[in-house]
């Protein structure tokens, strides 16, 4: 998986949103809103490939959280932003 060309993560008022810039994304009339966990992911692999696997890798490095708690929470996420139409695999 990939983050789509297009998407950028913004801060507004303290909170995390991904926009759509530039002609490609013109069918894109949604904000996403990510929390802070989720925020750190994306900007760890903006612009890398990548899986559920060193997602969750991401978040038992920086959260110390177990590696099966991991795993879920980083599928929710994957799917989520699959969902909204900011991955391409």
């Amino acid at each position: 998986m990939i983050i789509k060309e297009g998407f950028k993560l913004r801060t507004v008022l303290g909170e995390y949103i991904v926009v759509a810039e530039g002609a490609e994304q013109m069918k894109f009339k949604k904000i996403l809103n990510l929390n802070a966990s989720a925020a750190y992911l994306w900007q760890q692999i903006l612009g890398k490939e990548f899986t559920v696997g060193d997602l969750a890798d991401l978040l038992v490095g920086q959260y110390c959280i177990d590696r099966n708690r991991a795993l879920e929470d980083a599928a929710a996420i994957a799917e989520t932003w699959k969902s909204q139409g900011v991955l391409a695999e």
